[in-house]
C-alpha cells in the first residue's frame, strides 16, 4: 500500500511531529503559542508543514494532507508488475470516462499516488493508463493538472523517455 492511501491514525504513526511558533498575520495569539505543524514520515523522509491557521487541529489537519500529497508526488511504491485492476478507489471515482474527485477531497493524494505509480511501471504511457483506469487521457491530464508537481514529474520523465510533454 502507498503511504498516501494510509488513514490519518495510520500515517500519523509513521510520522515524527512538531508543533513551531510561525511569525506573520493571525494575530496577538499567532506568536505566543506553538500552533504550526510540522510532519516527517519516517519511512521516506518526506516532510510537510502547515501554519496558515491559529489552530494547531486545523494545521495538523492540512500538514496531514500535505504531507500525502508529498508522498504521492515523491514517493514510488516498488511495482514491477502493472495490476490487473484499479483498485475499489478508483473504480468508484472513475464513471463514464470521468474522474469525479476535486483536489481538495482526502481520495485525491490516494488517486494520485496510483496514477503515478502505474505511469511509472508502463512508460509513462498516458492512453494505456486511460485504458486501465477506464477513463479517458484527457481526464488523467486534467488530474495531474490539478497537483502541478505531479504535472512536471511525469513531463519529465515523459522526456527522459523520448516522449513528448503533457500539456
Amino acid at each position: 500500500m502507498h503511504p498516501a492511501e494510509l488513514t490519518e491514525d495510520q500515517l500519523l504513526v509513521e510520522c515524527d511531529q512538531r508543533m513551531l511558533r510561525r511569525g506573520g498575520p493571525g494575530g496577538q495569539h499567532r506568536n505566543k503559542v506553538e500552533t504550526a505543524i510540522a510532519l516527517t514520515h519516517r519511512p521516506t523522509g518526506i516532510q510537510a508543514e502547515a501554519n496558515e491557521r491559529r489552530s494547531q487541529v486545523d494545521n495538523r489537519r492540512n500538514a496531514i494532507f500535505r504531507l500525502r500529497l508529498a508522498l504521492a508526488t515523491g514517493y514510488r511504491s516498488e511495482t514491477h508488475a502493472l495490476p490487473q485492476s484499479a483498485t475499489p478507489r478508483w473504480q468508484a471515482r472513475a464513471q463514464n470516462g470521468r474522474i469525479r474527485v476535486a483536489a481538495t477531497h482526502d481520495d485525491f493524494p490516494a488517486l494520485l499516488a496510483e496514477l503515478l505509480d502505474f505511469l511509472n511501471a508502463c512508460n509513462f504511457e498516458v492512453s494505456q493508463a486511460a485504458e486501465h483506469f477506464d477513463v479517458t487521457s484527457s481526464q488523467l491530464i486534467k488530474l495531474l493538472r490539478e497537483h502541478p508537481p505531479a504535472l512536471a514529474i511525469v513531463n519529465a520523465d515523459r522526456q527522459s523517455h523520448g516522449l513528448h510533454k503533457l500539456g
